[in-house]
């Protein structure tokens, strides 16, 4: 029997990766991996203060080493970043060990649950063009969204549902494979 692959849960912020992987960790006895939590770990700041600090590719190459060393590894529940997988070479690497599953969600459900918070580097300025940045960001990560081959819209779900989606998917899968 080989080892069973990483799952790897990405998409864009707030549809719920952290919460959803925490459940899918907990229902499958995996070891559950939030990179965005690992990285600031490392780095003893927050994910706001590095991009403030050092940079939106600083930070980017911490997630891309961080791919790297993950997909190492079996067995993993990843919740990714919202942007880790927009280069092709994450995903591919993230791929090679791992099930990619993509939260999808429309930007108003996304706006009621992120709009207001202060820890979205993405969305740092607090003004009136706020949701048209969430939007646009939207729109310009969706081709890279839409690489990945397994995709769960979550607007109308709740996060145990999609825990269950996500561990039937990949019950599946490795059927299908094993």
């Amino acid at each position: 029997m080989t080892e069973a692959k990483n799952i790897v849960i990405t998409g864009f912020m707030g549809t719920g990766k952290s919460t959803v992987g925490r459940l899918v960790s907990a229902s499958l006895e995996r070891e559950f991996v939030d990179m965005d939590t690992l990285i600031e770990a490392r780095e003893g700041r927050p994910i706001s203060r590095i991009f403030a600090e050092a940079g939106e590719p600083y930070f980017r190459r911490l997630e891309a080493e961080l791919s790297r060393e993950l997909a190492e590894r079996v067995g993993l529940v990843v919740a990714t970043g919202g942007g880790t997988l927009v280069p092709l070479n994450n995903l591919q690497v993230m791929a090679h060990t791992g099930l990619v599953i993509c939260l999808d969600c429309e930007p108003e459900t996304l706006w009621r649950r992120i709009g207001h918070s202060e820890d979205r580097p993405m969305l740092a300025a607090r003004d009136a063009a706020r949701f048209a940045r969430l939007a646009a960001l939207l729109v310009e990560r969706q081709p890279a969204y839409a690489r990945i081959p397994h995709h769960i819209d979550v607007t109308h779900l709740k996060p145990g549902e999609v825990a269950a989606r996500v561990c039937e998917l990949a019950n599946r899968l490795q059927a299908v494979e094993g």
